[in-house]
């Protein structure tokens, strides 16, 4: 018998065994590959134990992906943290009246930055960092530019929906025109930043002043259409309620059911070090894993379900695995701030491909280095190496 058939029996039993009809008949629905509607995702968080989630997620990945675990082999540029907006829950930005305790980077500094990579198998620049007023449309098109004329095939990911807003807001020009421009100068593909939580009753609260839910959608659609991959994120633990979370699936799932955009979902954890939500309590390790598991579930059409483990620790990164999640992000070469800043588990997330590649290895997994669209560049199998 076959993995997938002994889970497939193991599930089955799980079912059966369950007191609760309403999980029961959830059970059954993913068993059979069938869509969970709005108030069955929220019912998963409510009464969904976590090896009830996990069993149900980890048939689900493994359907999908086997063992395959993916990375890929990236750093970050962040030009600023220079910030017109003040989210409530961000520990990154320096608001634009107290620019000097925060950082700008030139055109050729951030040159400088590809340029020392030039030596190594790097295959993406993922470019995201504040919103500055100096740093608008035509400075991140000569960026664009000169980043493609010193390496062409590098895949360039940056920029989220509410620094691009911004930029085109400030241009004077349309969403569609915005993305071509950026297209053209050589943007490959979007981030998932600046999601949050798209409900606008919390929106309200954690970052009233950004693009709104609508503003979001439209431009990961816009570049969609435009032939463009995207991934997405939601910010989770913090003032949410589990029909704010489901809500924002389900936003997520439309869109992904009209232009199949989508690569990639990815749950990220609130911190709340050196924030204006530092009252707010973090959330527990149990709830993380049931977040993982229930996105795998409710997201039936996104292939792919990420960890970023700077965010989490290595540790839980690898506990991901079991819960719904085929994905650790990459080597990110770099001391990527966002997240050091905010209180996370990871203050110098650095690793090399061989650790990585041995992170995933050590839960039994298979390590697949891929690029940003998920073509596989390179197979490790399962076998754990030692660093």
């Amino acid at each position: 018998m076959n993995t997938l058939n002994k889970m497939n029996e193991q599930i089955k039993v799980l079912i059966s065994s369950s007191t609760d009809k309403q999980l029961s008949s959830i059970g059954e629905k993913i068993l059979h590959g069938e869509r969970i509607n709005f108030e069955e995702g929220v019912l998963l968080f409510q009464k969904g134990s976590l090896a009830f989630l996990g069993t149900l997620a980890n048939y689900v990945r493994e359907s999908k992906h086997g063992d395959k675990t993916y990375f890929n082999r990236n750093f970050h540029i962040e030009p600023t943290n220079v910030c017109v907006f003040s989210c409530k829950f961000c520990s990154y930005s320096r608001l634009y009246a107290h620019k000097e305790e925060g950082w700008e980077l030139s055109i050729e500094q951030m040159l400088n930055i590809v340029r020392s990579y030039d030596d190594k198998p790097v295959t993406e620049v993922h470019i995201v960092g504040g919103v500055h007023p100096k740093m608008n449309l035509a400075f991140f098109l000569e960026l664009l530019r000169a980043i493609k004329a010193h390496r062409p095939s590098l895949h360039i990911k940056g920029f989220t929906p509410v620094e691009l807003d911004y930029m085109f807001r400030k241009a004077k020009v349309s969403i569609e025109e915005g993305i071509r421009l950026a297209h053209e100068a050589g943007l490959d593909s979007l981030p998932g930043g600046g999601a949050e939580i798209f409900h606008p009753e919390v929106r309200k609260v954690i970052c009233d002043d950004k693009v709104d839910a609508e503003g979001w959608l439209a431009i990961h659609r816009t570049a969609h259409e435009l032939g463009m991959h995207s991934n997405a994120t939601m910010l989770y633990g913090h003032i949410e309620t589990f029909e704010h979370r489901i809500d924002h699936m389900e936003q997520l799932r439309k869109l992904q059911d009209v232009t199949n955009g989508f690569n990639t979902f990815i749950p990220l954890k609130f911190r709340n070090k050196d924030n204006d939500m530092s009252h707010v309590p973090e959330s527990t390790t149990i709830e993380d894993m049931k977040v993982y598991a229930v996105s795998r579930l409710y997201l039936d059409n996104f292939p792919h379900v990420k960890a970023y483990w700077p965010m989490l620790g290595r540790k839980n990164a690898q506990l991901t695995l079991n819960f719904g999640v085929n994905d650790i992000d990459g080597t990110i070469d770099d001391s990527t701030k966002i997240y050091a800043m905010a209180g996370s588990e990871e203050q110098n997330p650095s690793l090399t491909t061989e650790q990585l590649v041995t992170l995933i290895q050590q839960v039994n997994r298979q390590p697949i280095e891929r690029d940003t669209l998920y073509n596989e560049i390179k197979d490790y199998g399962k076998q754990l190496r030692t660093i």
